[in-house]
């Protein structure tokens, strides 16, 4: 297993690798930015940027939503992934954020998760983007690094990648590292062919050289 050390030293390449990494939703409010995380599940964050525009015209508050006729909001993101089940989550959510919070965005990972179709990564994505609260959201991406560099076990599961990654880095860095982390799996630590000869973590990327080894 990677140590804490290596782990904050590995991070430090990342910021100097990419310092300008950042949430790539197009959100104006955490309701928003709430939203938009639920529809980003197996879907880009291009393509759910080209249609929230729209849909939150159309929809600006959780009781527009709670009163839509489903397929209304089913129109506006038809285009993205699983849009029928989606459309469905965000309108009970909405109904649930009227009925047990006012209508008011919760704070906490234990309210926002009474939400339907809110889970442990779109609870950590809102706290951290929407309220600055210190959080550490693992995906796809954040998964693959983790498993990759060592820095949790090849078999472990999304709760324990987000223990390892907040035990081994300060809590101040663990939004900012989430979108490095994202930034870097998209450019460079793809799960295709990553670019492994422009990564400045090969040196400690013992999956790294085992591929560099079996292409040459």
């Amino acid at each position: 297993m990677l140590s804490k050390a290596k782990t904050q030293w590995a991070m430090q390449q990342l910021y100097v690798l990419l310092p300008d990494a950042k949430g790539a939703l197009i959100a104006k409010s955490p309701f928003q930015l709430l939203i938009a995380v639920m529809l980003s599940a197996q879907a880009t964050d291009i393509s759910v940027n080209k249609v929230t525009p729209q849909l939150f015209a159309d929809f600006p508050t959780p009781n527009s939503f709670a009163n839509a006729d489903i397929t209304a909001i089913e129109a506006d993101i038809h285009s993205i992934g699983l849009y029928h089940h989606k459309a469905q989550y965000i309108k009970t959510c909405c109904q649930q954020l009227i009925d047990k919070f006012g209508g008011q965005m919760p704070h906490t990972h234990f309210e926002l998760e009474q939400l339907a179709g809110v889970g442990r990564k779109t609870a950590n994505v809102v706290l951290g983007d929407a309220f600055h609260i210190p959080s550490f959201a693992v995906d796809t991406h954040v998964t693959r690094i983790a498993k990759r560099l060592n820095i949790s076990q090849v078999d472990a599961s999304v709760t324990q990648i987000e223990i390892d990654f907040q035990t081994k880095l300060p809590q101040k860095t663990w939004i900012q590292a989430h979108h490095t982390l994202i930034s870097f799996g998209r450019q460079v630590c793809t799960a295709r062919n990553p670019h492994c000869t422009e990564c400045p973590l090969l040196t400690i990327c013992k999956s790294g050289q085992k591929r560099l080894i079996k292409n040459t």
